[in-house]
């Protein structure tokens, strides 16, 4: 199998996770994030879910610890050359495995980072290595040093990014395609994720959201399917996906007839989502950018509906979800950069009138500015 990138940029992101190891003191790193073995290696899976860890020295030497299954996976799909199985069997702790390859590592008293804040590395798990290493080395939380090096994305991963763009305007082309009264909201789930899927592109890192009538409120996918309603109204979260790096998009879309307040929600998002972008350029905070976002919606009358957050980092990320690092929150202290991809939402959930208005786009921060990967208008459309 072909990696998905050239060994010039695997070998320049190995060399960035080496100095940034040598900044923070650290012998070896412990990877448990899929995202990072992914972005390092190429390595594709999601057997992640078990324990599974890739291990990195100071010298260099790249050693995968994961179950048989996985063995071939990191075959095929990296450039990992030392792949060690641990055996299933009742008892049986993975752990006991991994202290063998640090003995060979010649790890002992040396320090160790970990990246805790991963979906594999359960609270079973993280006990276990950590009595494992007790007295043996000194071992420290370093779930962002390779978080922090993918934030900022590279040429070759913007093909990639903008391609899942591309795949995310497809798939609004066939929400609007299908949506109207008594449609099946199944019906225009499975025609979103035939656009993306025949476009050459992959199942998201959590699904589609997609709620109407009460349920156009949620911001989670949720397992009700329902027909929609002569007066209805659609929220659609989703993303264009292409080799894992994702470009989301987000839409309400009323059907039959717009309420008023839909049209002014609607506006107050537009309005929004103008100020975010005018704030979204480097050397600005990602804290910034929320407060434009918070201060745009509290004047205009919709505090009690807004959330506490506006958009997230994307990139190349797993599941169970597609939120990456940094999020954008009032106070987050995130320099912007160029090279940083931010999913962009304004969110508006008025529980007191039961209606919802969301609008969100994914943005590329450029040397003067960003520029909007998709491409389809931000008009409200009423179907």
């Amino acid at each position: 199998m072909t990696l998905h990138f050239t060994k010039e940029e695997f070998s320049k992101r190995k060399q960035d996770v080496l100095k940034s190891m040598k900044e923070q003191n650290l012998d070896a790193l412990l990877m448990f994030r899929q995202e990072s073995m992914y972005w390092l290696t190429g390595y594709d899976t999601f057997g992640y879910v078990f324990f599974q860890t890739l291990v990195l020295d100071q010298k260099g030497n790249i050693i995968l610890l994961t179950r048989a299954p996985d063995l071939r996976q990191a075959q095929n799909t990296s450039n990992i050359q030392d792949i060690r199985i641990w055996v299933d069997k009742d008892g049986i702790n993975p752990t006991d495995d991994l202290k063998i390859i640090l003995e060979e590592l010649d790890l002992k008293n040396k320090n160790i980072g970990v990246e805790y804040e991963a979906y594999g590395m359960t609270g079973r798990n993280a006990l276990k290595l950590n009595k494992s290493l007790n007295n043996y080395c000194t071992v420290e939380d370093q779930s962002e040093l390779i978080t922090k090096l993918r934030v900022i994305k590279s040429n070759e991963e913007l093909v990639y990014v903008k391609q899942a763009a591309e795949l995310a305007d497809r798939a609004l082309d066939e929400a609007w395609k299908y949506t109207k009264a008594g449609a099946s909201e199944a019906k225009i789930l499975a025609e979103m994720q035939r656009a993306v899927l025949e476009g050459g592109g992959d199942y998201p890192a959590n699904e589609y959201i997609i709620g109407s009538g009460d349920n156009a409120l949620l911001c989670r996918y949720q397992a009700e399917k329902r027909n929609l309603s002569n007066t209805d109204q659609l929220s659609l979260e989703w993303a264009g996906t292409f080799k894992h790096y994702h470009s989301a998009m987000f839409r309400t879309i009323p059907i039959g007839k717009a309420d008023p307040k839909h049209i002014k929600m609607h506006e107050a998002c537009v309005e929004a989502l103008t100020n975010c972008v005018k704030t979204l350029v480097p050397g600005k905070t990602a804290g910034e950018v929320f407060d434009i976002h918070a201060r745009t919606f509290d004047n205009l009358g919709f505090n009690k509906a807004r959330m506490n957050a506006c958009g997230y980092s994307l990139g190349s990320t797993f599941s169970p979800n597609w939120m990456d690092w940094p999020m954008l929150y009032t106070g987050n202290p995130y320099k912007i950069v160029p090279g940083n991809v931010f999913f962009m939402h304004m969110i508006l959930m008025d529980s007191d009138s039961n209606l919802a208005m969301n609008l969100g786009e994914t943005y590329l921060v450029t040397e003067n500015g960003n520029e909007r990967l998709g491409e389809q208008k931000l008009d409200l459309v009423v179907l």
